[in-house]
């Protein structure tokens, strides 16, 4: 009989997790171990950007700065609790990757475009001039994608993916040009 929850690759052929890179806040590292989490209770087999939105949210009052209140925030968590009970069940048997970011292969257990966020908020905190990428370089990273479920979910929440980047980008400390 095969286990109803898949297992998460926890670790790299190193022994090290992902969350353990040397390049993510403490802050960070926690938002990846509460992605990882939610992605085995909802019995998906990699942890998506809906994922990581979920654990930013839930983890980051600085993330949860960057939108336009309570209201706002309420509205999104809703639809991502939603996910695992109504429109993201579709989401189990698929993979997240919309082809427009490089497949980065060494985030094992991250869907490819969620591993391609987590490298591009690692490169956005060295551009910034920071040893260790934050909660914020993330989100920006996230919502980049057109095709990342992250983005499906905000718009199904009435938030714009193109405004979350500004807000990210116009942060006085946040400021990055673009595809860096």
């Amino acid at each position: 009989m095969q286990p109803r929850i898949p297992r998460q690759p926890a670790r790299d052929q190193a022994g090290r997790r992902p969350e353990d890179d040397a390049r993510l806040s403490a802050e960070l590292a926690a938002v990846i171990s509460g992605a990882r989490r939610r992605a085995v209770r909802d019995a998906d087999r990699q942890i998506d950007t809906a994922h990581l939105l979920h654990s930013l949210l839930e983890y980051d009052p600085e993330v949860r700065a960057v939108f336009d209140g309570a209201p706002q925030i309420a509205r999104l968590l809703g639809y991502l609790v939603q996910r695992s009970i109504g429109y993201g069940l579709r989401w189990q048997s698929s993979v997240e990757d919309s082809g427009a970011v490089p497949v980065v292969t060494e985030a094992e257990g991250f869907s490819p475009l969620a591993a391609g966020a987590m490298e591009y908020a690692c490169e956005r905190a060295a551009h910034r001039g920071d040893e260790s990428a934050r909660g914020v370089d993330l989100l920006a990273a996230i919502v980049v994608d057109k095709e990342a479920r992250a983005v499906e979910v905000l718009a199904r929440a009435g938030i714009d993916p193109g405004e979350v980047f500004e807000r990210v980008d116009s942060r006085p400390d946040e400021r990055v040009e673009p595809g860096c």
